[in-house]
This record gives C-alpha cells, sequence and structure tokens, in this order.
C-alpha cells in the first residue's frame, strides 16, 4: 500500500466552513463559572416576534443544551492536524493525581510510535499520556466520595440549569409555566447544584465520563435526576 501524501493530509487538517459554521437562527453562548477557566456552552436559539393587533412583542430567546463542542464556534479554528483545545487539562493537574508516562507502555504502541513507514500519518495533537500515581484514584466518583466538588461537577450543574436563573423573570417562564409532568420516581430538584451534581455521583446513581486523557471533552452526567443523553455512533 502507498503511502498518504503528507500534502493531501495538510489539504484535510482543516474542517469545511459547511461542517462548522454555526447553526441557523441560533447562536453559541457561554455561561461563566466561579473561575475564569470555567466557560459552559450553550445554544440560544431565537424567536421570531409576536405580533397582535396592536403591538410586537419580542421573544425572548431559548436556551438549550449544546453538544457540537467547538465545531460550531466562529471564534475557533478547526484543524485536525492539531486536535481540540483542551478543557480540563488545568484542572487534572491542578489535582496533582497523575503522572505523565514517557510514552507508550504496550509493546505494540511502542512499535508503531518507532515504526518510520508510519511518519507522515503522524498528528501534531498527541499528547503524552497520563495515569494516576501510585495509590491515587482519579474518577470523579472518587472525588465525589470524598465530598470534594470538582470544576467538572460544577461545569455540569450550570449546563444542566440551562441559564435557568437567567430566565426566572422572563415572560418564558412566567407567561408560559411548564406542565409539571411525572417524575417517575426521578427526584429532580428546581435547580441543579454542584452539590447536587456531586451527592448523586457519590450515591452510585450517576456517572461523569472523564478520562483524564481526553482533557478536550466537555464534562456531561448521565443519571435519571439529569437531562436526557442519547449516544450516537454514525458510519459514513
Amino acid at each position: 500500500m502507498s503511502a498518504i501524501p503528507k500534502s493531501f493530509i495538510e489539504e484535510t487538517n482543516r474542517l469545511s466552513d459547511e461542517v462548522t459554521k454555526p447553526f441557523p437562527g441560533s447562536k453559541k453562548v457561554y455561561i461563566q463559572g466561579s473561575r475564569d477557566d470555567i466557560q459552559v456552552a450553550m445554544r440560544e436559539i431565537s424567536q421570531t416576534p409576536t405580533q397582535t393587533n396592536n403591538t410586537i412583542i419580542h421573544n425572548p430567546n431559548i436556551p438549550v443544551y449544546d453538544t457540537s463542542g467547538p465545531y460550531t464556534d466562529p471564534n475557533i479554528e478547526i484543524n485536525l492536524l492539531k486536535g481540540l483545545p483542551s478543557v480540563r487539562e488545568k484542572w487534572i493537574e491542578e489535582r496533582d493525581d497523575t503522572e505523565l508516562l514517557s510514552g507508550p507502555t504496550s509493546e505494540y504502541g511502542y512499535k508503531r510510535q518507532n515504526d518510520p513507514d508510519l511518519a507522515h500519518l503522524r498528528f501534531e495533537h498527541i499528547h503524552t499520556p497520563r495515569r494516576a500515581k501510585k495509590g491515587k484514584n482519579v474518577s470523579q466518583m472518587h472525588y465525589a466520595k470524598q465530598g470534594i466538588i470538582t470544576p467538572e461537577m460544577e461545569y455540569i450543574a450550570i449546563r444542566e440549569n440551562m441559564n435557568l436563573q437567567k430566565l426566572k423573570d422572563s415572560p418564558l417562564m412566567n407567561d408560559n409555566p411548564q406542565h409539571q409532568g411525572m417524575d417517575f420516581g426521578a427526584e429532580i430538584p428546581e435547580e441543579i447544584t454542584p452539590e447536587f451534581v456531586r451527592s448523586e455521583v457519590a450515591r452510585g446513581r450517576a456517572i461523569i465520563p472523564a478520562n483524564i486523557n481526553h482533557p478536550e471533552s466537555e464534562p456531561m452526567i448521565i443519571g435519571r435526576n439529569f437531562l436526557v443523553k442519547i449516544n450516537t455512533n454514525i458510519g459514513n
């Protein structure tokens, strides 16, 4: 098999404008957390004004959960050779319970890393892998059981609320109150707090996928007392 020309890889290192352009009728916004590096991405959907007999009512934007990552942020350039910007690297480093490996630990990984025939396929963004220090546990459940609210948990709480605090005084909530519906055994509080996130994880009723070797991943939570998540693997 002939090698893939480096020129071809360089030509495809940026995603097309069609893939990265913002969604129509909405804009990406960020909600500030308790620290500068907690910037929670959401999407605000604009509504058309309501025209009555006498006036025009301007309807507020509707915030929704946004899983598109940096791809729909017009201020971020997506480069496939460099990878996605890190979200959690500083948080992981601050906990000081991980260490960097010198390289791959498997014979297979070592051989591939040192295979000159693969040099033209290597990406620029391959980071040195991390692992937990001896005697340390780096799972979010471990932190939760220790009573520690991590930046990941705060990020999740802000995201799950979908800017509820801002909407409480808006016509969207006051003029059109939501139907309470059936809880089917769920115990969802009126407002999701970082402490509620921590307690649910500590109780084993929710999980936070947060691999230390994927610092680019945006924190999210899976559990019956949180918003529904649907995982999809779409092939070509």
